[in-house]
């Protein structure tokens, strides 16, 4: 199994990148988003990667992250989604963004993605949402750094009281604590907070 892979960016398409390893050309699928992080031609890259093999079929799926690479599994475990479907999902919304989407039940947000009718996208929200909290949080994602006993870090707590995951309360807080600035009420943040996370 191919897990990763660190090399020169050869040449790239519409949704592939061909990475020179050694002298030995990996065609690579990517999402746009993937594709955009990779760079130019002759640029040293590493990629995270996922073999998907079938009686007809074997490509490499690559991911600018491990996040994104995350996401293509639990996506392409839902019914319905292949990986193309997937990496049109994954070109359409950050990790940030589906992780919020499927946390908040937004469906709406998952079917701005290319070939992701209402009924799939909410199929998708509906299967993913009790694992969107479980999941690291992703690179860029804003967190709560909080000391114990701060407001923000009460409506961290507060939250997860109330049954949301602790990656969808911090991301929640940290949100409401932007809009409110720092100085904001525990009240204050917990009922913008919750605004947040329940969509």
């Amino acid at each position: 199994m191919i897990a990763k892979l660190t090399g020169i960016l050869d040449d790239t398409g519409p949704d592939w990148a061909i990475i020179d390893v050694n002298g030995v050309g990996y065609l690579v699928h990517c999402s746009a988003r993937t594709l955009d992080r990779l760079g130019i031609g002759g640029d040293r890259v590493v990629v995270h990667t996922e073999m998907q093999v079938s009686e007809t079929d074997q490509r490499l799926i690559g991911f600018a992250s491990a996040a994104e690479r995350d996401w293509f599994r639990l996506l392409t475990a839902v019914q319905g989604v292949g990986s193309k479907v997937a990496l049109a999902i994954l070109s359409a919304l950050t990790t940030e963004e589906l992780q919020r989407a499927c946390a908040g039940g937004d469906s709406a947000m998952v079917a701005r993605a290319n070939g992701v009718g209402p009924k799939l996208a909410s199929r998708i929200v509906n299967e993913l949402r009790d694992k969107a909290g479980g999941l690291p949080s992703v690179a860029g994602a804003p967190t709560i750094a909080a000391s114990a006993g701060s407001a923000s870090a009460d409506a961290v707590s507060a939250l997860q009281n109330l049954g949301f995951k602790p990656a969808v309360a911090s991301v929640a807080v940290a949100h409401a604590v932007g809009e409110l600035g720092e100085g904001a009420e525990l009240n204050d943040l917990v009922r913008v907070a919750l605004k947040r996370a329940a969509g």
